[in-house]
């Protein structure tokens, strides 16, 4: 199986300060792979380096090989938006534009250069369909985004990367501002969007990473200390502060 991601050798600096240290990882396709670690630990400064948000960082440096489908690396030569259409981005905060629902979706095909209103009615519903929301959000299409529920919003956010079909969905503790409702719906859907999409997600819920992801990566001070089949690594860890980590020990 190829990897959809392949990270060899990576260190990341803002300023002075080294944020990530010799970072080895492969990321497969059509899994969740979950990040934990304490805060500060380098996991969310890891997931915004494969779509290149930190490239709008000042001060930040970046060193090894970032290799998207074992071909190009993604901070060589490559259009930024074109990788960012591949590589697609869910925040912890519900972020919707202050527009109607039907025009979040429809936001990046069009920036894309789709004109076509019945093409655009495709790909409003396919996405909102994918993202679990079409039921609840199909007789409001015009009605603003900002009338949404939290929870709605966020799979709206969902919907929105969808709609330019990337290859990979980041996610940057999607659920954290959510209820437990709304969270156990953005988990059932991760289910589903691994039939089709590389998912890669941070999460300081480690109940939610046993739950969702196939692969788990542990961060600690920028270094990736263990990193395994979910299951292996939680119920027999290899390195002791993983096993302090996960048992609650630090954390």
């Amino acid at each position: 199986m190829n990897n959809k991601f392949s990270l060899k050798n990576i260190n990341l600096w803002y300023n002075d300060f080294q944020a990530l240290k010799d970072i080895n990882v492969e990321i497969k396709p059509n899994m969740v792979t979950a990040f934990i670690g304490p805060s500060g630990c380098g996991k969310s400064t890891l997931l915004k380096s494969l779509n290149r948000m930190n490239d709008l960082v000042e001060g930040c440096r970046i060193e090894g090989q970032f290799l998207l489908d074992g071909v190009g690396d993604i901070y060589g030569d490559i259009d930024v938006n074109m990788l960012r259409k591949r590589v697609g981005m869910v925040f912890q905060k519900p972020n919707p534009f202050p527009m109607s629902i039907y025009d979040n979706v429809a936001y990046g095909p069009r920036t894309h250069g789709i004109r076509k209103k019945k093409v655009l009615d495709e790909i409003v519903e396919k996405s909102l369909r994918d993202a679990a929301i079409w039921d609840e959000a199909k007789d409001r299409l015009k009605k603003s985004a900002l009338s949404l529920s939290g929870g709605q919003q966020q799979r709206l956010c969902i919907a929105r990367t969808l709609a330019v079909e990337p290859d990979v969905l980041l996610m940057d503790e999607p659920t954290s501002a959510l209820d437990p409702i709304s969270t156990a719906k953005i988990e059932d859907l991760m289910e589903d969007l691994k039939n089709k999409y590389t998912v890669v997600i941070v999460t300081h819920n480690m109940q939610q990473a046993t739950r969702i992801s196939n692969y788990t990566g542990f961060f600690l001070l920028g270094e990736l200390i263990e990193f395994d089949v979910t299951e292996k690594l939680f119920s027999t860890p290899s390195d002791k502060r993983t096993e302090d980590y996960i048992t609650g020990r630090f954390g």
